[in-house]
């Protein structure tokens, strides 16, 4: 009976069965995996079958064996290790450049539009000018390793290479290639044991509510309102920008975060935990209703320009946003940290941290403690201050009884 076997050297899967009193050992360039296995164990039964019939034509499954000349001949002996796979990554693949197109244009009717346009852009502007020439079965992880270094050296002219976290974006859609490709064609994928770059995760750099009633008391009159919002409800950019009236419940004091706003179109939100409802706090209830006034009869947008036209968060942030932070002497921070601002005054007002998350739209509280608890004011502390008081108060109360 036949098996497959891994060469602990390499790795590799191997076949492995007698044919004709000959032990017959046949290499594979394919990693030990269970799909592998899989496979391979398949074929290996096939073979059996068409021993067992009196079928089997060696040299159908193994056309450049060196043991073909000693099964012709019927002698036995040991068996010549060949390193040609069965399923050969080299074996007539397409090239790595219109497998890609082929590959874009199966895929991209799931993916959002942004996510389009990543991906395409990650393909014309690095991968295909890459790989494009070769045939994806023949691309080998030194390729992999040698292109993802280059990355991040300067080029073009440029001040410094990629970002750690730009080039495990352009990495992640070769991933998805070659690993698409694999399945495919029947090679092992040579992405395998390629870990991502280290990504030093941003700063988070709320406002103390100080600064935010500094901000909103000195900000232009006609973006009070609009920072009110970002300030107070925790908004993701886009979610503001792309904010309707339809959505906005001034009933039962809810705004409905259903999409967001992506280079001036609306599209899906960014999550489906994104999809929830915000509960109106007293100030965002009366800026929306001062808005409504003001914006209410020019379109579905509720922070749009005269024409009723969503605003450019580009352009609001270069002219509206960074020049007053520095007018005003506060410290130049990007407009995301009204996000982070929003949720660190909740955690300082003592809010439930789950009513917390699900305003922001995190699907649970892991961010809001490994984030933001260390800019919690002391009036919340969770340093056991707060349990040593109780138990003070209790015993002083109630002699040693708890």
């Amino acid at each position: 009976m036949g098996n497959i076997r891994v060469r602990k050297e390499t790795g590799y899967l191997y076949f492995d069965f007698f044919f004709r009193g000959v032990r017959c050992r046949e290499q594979t360039r394919l990693q030990d995996s269970a799909a592998n296995r899989k496979r391979l164990e398949k074929i290996m039964q096939q073979i059996e079958n068409e021993i067992d019939a009196g079928e089997f034509d060696y040299s159908r499954y193994f056309p450049e064996s060196k043991n073909l000349g000693k099964i012709r001949e019927g002698q036995e002996g040991p068996v010549v290790q060949m390193p040609q796979p069965v399923v050969s990554p080299a074996r007539q693949t397409p090239s790595f450049a219109s497998f890609c197109e082929e590959w874009y244009m199966e895929n991209e009717v799931r993916w959002k539009r942004s996510y389009r346009r990543t991906v395409r852009g990650n393909l014309d502007k690095h991968l295909i000018s890459e790989f494009g020439k070769k045939e994806v079965g023949s691309i080998d992880k030194g390729e992999i390793l040698k292109f993802r270094s280059s990355l991040a050296k300067v080029r073009n002219g440029k001040k410094e290479g990629l970002s750690p976290d730009r080039i495990n974006h352009i990495m992640t859609t070769l991933r998805m290639i070659l690993e698409d490709a694999a399945d495919r064609f029947h090679f092992s994928t040579p992405f395998s044991r390629i870990k991502p770059l280290k990504v030093i995760r941003s700063d988070v750099d709320p406002f103390s509510m100080e600064e935010v009633s500094l901000f909103l008391e000195r900000i232009r009159e006609d973006f009070r309102d609009y920072y009110i919002v970002r300030f107070f409800t925790g908004m993701r950019t886009g979610e503001i920008d792309g904010l309707q009236w339809e959505y906005v419940d001034f009933e039962r004091r809810l705004i409905r975060v259903r999409e967001t706003l992506v280079d001036g179109r609306v599209d899906v939100t960014k999550t489906s935990a994104s999809i929830r409802e915000i509960s109106m706090s007293t100030p965002v209830y009366e800026a929306l209703c001062r808005q409504h006034q003001a914006t209410g009869n020019l379109g579905a947008f509720v922070f749009c320009n005269r024409e009723g036209q969503p605003l450019d968060h580009r352009n609001i942030t270069k002219r509206i946003w960074y020049p007053s932070l520095r007018v005003m002497g506060l410290k130049p921070r990007k407009p995301y940290q009204t996000r982070h601002t929003a949720a660190t005054l909740w955690l300082a007002a003592g809010e439930n941290p789950e009513w917390i998350a699900r305003q922001m739209g995190h699907s649970t509280t892991r961010m809001l403690f490994t984030v933001y608890s260390r800019f919690v004011p002391n009036l919340t502390r969770q340093d056991g201050s707060a349990f040593e008081n109780l138990l003070a108060a209790r015993m002083a109360a109630g002699g040693t009884h708890v």
